[in-house]
């Protein structure tokens, strides 16, 4: 898309902590440091990048406030605590421009059985269906092709994207955002194996999202055996996450693509667990523990630990680890020569 932002402007919407330089350049773009041209915001977010500070040609710069040294010319520095997070800021402007919150009604195309509550102030976008008894909050927005089943519940100021699935009874929180592909409620998988067969075990239970999430594109969950399948308050969940049946997850935690989460395992509050890590089922991850990417967690975790590698260590020890197993291959020469000449030296005595 197009903008074009003056730096006052930009001043006032970010309101820094203090300025340095000065830019008569009008702001139509955004780019990383090493890439920006005139015209750009570029921003300081990872302190490796701080060496190409002093080469970009961004017109406007953000930067911690406690960055030391003055801009060229027509350049303008924005001091701020968090240059990532006030970039967030101004691409919040940017968003509500490119997806601008559509007019509340209920499209022609779309199926709404007469029991269901749709809230005058909703958005149902074309060729949705939304089975009986289901309600949708107000503000609440279906785009296109979001299914709602029988009972299901949406809260107020939810936004589910193209083809997002909200299966029978189950519940969304208000400010629930689902992207395209969501599937809250498939079934569990449970099967007993009787008389030299898999026996389907019905999973009767839901699931429950509440306020504040976001969950990424064809992020999966399943619904509970019995009870309930959790996502509390504020957590954040990549693409492409399986959250199994009675998982229960908690307040803030982060979970990145490709997690797998087995059944009935519970993450407390604040768990971060990086891309591809795989939890166990049965297990309790304690609150602000964390598991890096491709670990592989098998045990219960104590709150504030930090795991890496299969199966999961402690990340210090997992490093170590690490830096000694490429020489694992001479360790073994050396004890194997070792015990030859200690062999000999036996065989002199």
């Amino acid at each position: 898309m197009t903008f074009a932002f003056s730096a006052a402007e930009l001043v006032s919407l970010l309101a820094p902590r203090a300025t340095r330089g000065a830019t008569t350049a009008t702001i139509r773009g955004i780019a990383a440091l090493k890439d920006a041209q005139p015209g750009d915001l570029s921003f300081l977010g990872n302190p490796k990048y701080k060496p190409e500070v002093a080469s970009t040609r961004a017109s406007l710069v953000l930067l911690p406030a406690d960055f030391a040294g003055e801009p060229p010319a027509d350049q303008l520095w924005l001091l701020v605590d968090n240059p990532s997070a006030a970039l967030a800021t101004l691409c919040a402007r940017l968003e509500a421009a490119l997806w601008p919150r559509p007019a509340a009604g209920i499209h022609p195309s779309a199926v709404v059985d007469p029991s269901a509550r749709i809230d005058p102030g909703a958005t149902i976008g074309p060729l949705c269906v939304i089975e009986a008894e289901a309600s949708v909050g107000p503000g609440s927005v279906l785009q296109a092709q979001v299914f709602v089943g029988r009972a299901a519940r949406i809260g107020a100021d939810c936004w589910l994207m193209p083809g997002a699935h909200v299966a029978t009874t189950c519940i969304l929180g208000d400010r629930v955002r689902l992207h395209a592909g969501v599937v809250v409620g498939a079934d569990g998988f449970g099967y007993e194996f009787e008389a030299g067969r898999h026996v389907k075990v019905p999973q009767v239970g839901l699931v429950e999202i509440q306020d504040d999430v976001e969950v990424g594109a064809n992020t999966t969950f399943d619904r509970a055996r019995f009870s309930r399948t959790v996502v509390g308050q504020g957590t954040k969940i990549d693409n492409l996450v399986q959250i199994a049946h009675n998982v229960v997850i908690g307040r803030h935690c982060i979970i990145c693509a490709q997690v797998g989460i087995s059944g009935s395992t519970t993450l407390e509050d604040y768990v971060i667990l990086g891309g591809q890590a795989g939890v166990a089922g049965h297990l309790r991850m304690g609150k602000g523990s964390k598991a890096d990417g491709q670990t592989g967690v098998r045990t219960d975790v104590e709150p504030g630990v930090f795991l890496k590698g299969t199966p999961g260590l402690p990340f210090q020890l997992e490093q170590r680890i690490n830096v000694l197993r490429p020489r694992l291959p001479e360790l073994f020469r050396r004890v194997d020569t070792l015990a030859t000449e200690l062999a000999e030296l036996k065989a002199r005595a």
